[in-house]
């Protein structure tokens, strides 16, 4: 049974699969009519991009998500298929292969780049829009704050917008719940790897400790703790979804994202921006576990929960206090603070897709980027749009389609169009969108 939803969870889901699996050639998809080119930038970093027979003189830049480093210039291969069919060119770079997949550091670089590259071998397009995904959205929204006229908008798609630091920290705050409340014994390392296999192997630690945790009352309680302080969302793929006095419930999806290997994906790649940054940026120094707390969405569930199994959460809440920190590296944060976090600064107008249950860039990120953006004055610049779905980057292509006509018509307008449900709803046939008006909550991160 747990085989067959574990299977389900990332199917459906598309958790593991969406931000990791490089698509081919949108050549490749379109048939013979598209123009494929391919190429090579200074650093060893490969572009790729297709070019249809009835160019419309824009040209998308995709930036794609974290995984392996090979040139991409579309999410998927029924978008690219798509995006070729209305006329739009595609073009994407690899990043430098010789680094980490945190390809933050080369990432903005090589995608300028592979637009010289373009504009060298193919012709100036009338119009550069920006296009990322998951890692590739944070790339997104960084190059949104593009100065020198070289994008005129930029369509986000599951972005990782508040950025590596707030992820590293929050991840690392729910990873600490677990291990210090459900094997403190252990000692499971959390930081610091030295290779993907002993991170994986602290992530099978950790799982394993939860999967026996979730059997009692107690254990339950507190995997929706640390599930808070994850962000992760109470809806898991395949199950109708919890009702809101459902804290049993809630937990029960929370846990099952958990159990599809959500741990195992979220600490190998802390391995990978480890190597990137040149040490570990993740800090719970002197954090406040409580007020942490309080802001959670999933606050009242985890109350509740412990009453249930007659937990004293000050009590677990003062364990976490005495835990050990950790320390971040200072190199490391400041590297951190410098290629991967989107400072809001806009100059182009930007827009932002994302699935409302989203266990890896949870929706709360766009929250915390859009007060970031409006702490900069640039608000205007910025709207954000949700997918009533479950998942990482699980957007159908008309969704993705429906929100670049949004974009298109904002660049040429000078003026915003409704970016509502109902309005990008109404842009694709009927039963191909699932655009739903919703607020997300704060995104707990210290």
């Amino acid at each position: 049974m747990r085989t067959r939803l574990t299977r389900r969870i990332a199917l459906a889901g598309a958790a593991f699969t969406l931000a990791l699996t490089p698509a081919p050639p949108a050549a490749a998809r379109a048939g013979a009519a598209a123009e494929h080119r391919t190429g090579t930038l200074a650093d060893g970093a490969n572009w790729v991009a297709d070019i249809p027979p009835h160019w419309n003189g824009t040209l998308l830049l995709y930036s794609h998500g974290y995984g392996p480093l090979r040139a991409q210039d579309a999410p998927d291969p029924a978008t690219g298929a798509a995006l070729l069919a209305e006329g739009y060119a595609l073009a994407g770079s690899s990043y430098d292969p010789h680094g980490s997949q945190w390809a933050l550091g080369s990432a903005e670089r090589d995608q300028f780049a592979t637009l010289d590259a373009f504009t060298a071998t193919v012709g100036r397009p009338r119009r550069t829009i920006s296009v990322g995904q998951s890692m590739g959205g944070l790339v997104n929204a960084r190059i949104a704050d593009d100065t020198h006229g070289r994008i005129a908008g930029a369509l986000g798609l599951c972005g990782l917008v508040a950025g590596g630091t707030d992820l590293n920290n929050y991840q690392l705050a729910g990873e600490t719940a677990l291990a210090a409340l459900l094997a403190p014994a252990d000692r499971i390392p959390l930081t610091d790897y030295p290779s993907t296999a002993a991170a994986t192997a602290a992530a099978n630690s950790l799982t394993a400790a939860a999967e026996t945790a979730q059997r009692t009352p107690q254990g339950r309680a507190r995997i929706a703790l640390a599930a808070a302080y994850l962000n992760l969302p109470a809806r898991s793929p395949d199950q109708d979804p919890p009702d809101a006095d459902d804290p049993a419930g809630q937990e029960t999806q929370q846990y099952q994202w958990l159990a599809a290997g959500q741990l195992r994906f979220i600490m190998t790649a802390r391995y990978a921006v480890e190597q990137a940054a040149g040490g570990d940026s993740g800090t719970t120094e002197a954090l406040n576990w409580r007020a942490l707390l309080a802001g959670s969405p999933h606050y009242r569930e985890v109350r509740a929960l412990y009453r249930t199994a007659g937990l004293d959460l000050d009590a677990d809440l003062a364990t976490l206090s005495r835990a050990p920190a950790h320390r971040a590296d200072p190199a490391a944060a400041r590297w951190m603070r410098r290629t991967s976090t989107a400072d809001g600064r806009l100059t182009v107008p930007l827009l932002d897709l994302h699935t409302t249950a989203d266990p890896l860039a949870p929706a709360e990120q766009e929250t915390a980027f859009a007060t970031r953006v409006h702490g900069t004055g640039n608000g205007p610049l910025l709207r954000q749009a949700f997918v009533a779905r479950r998942g990482h980057c699980a957007f159908t292509p008309h969704e993705i389609l429906a929100g670049l006509h949004a974009l298109v018509r904002r660049i040429d307008s000078g003026h915003w169009p409704a970016t509502g449900a109902a309005a990008l709803t109404a842009d694709q046939p009927a039963g191909t969108t699932a655009f739903t008006d919703h607020r997300p909550g704060r995104l707990v991160t210290p």
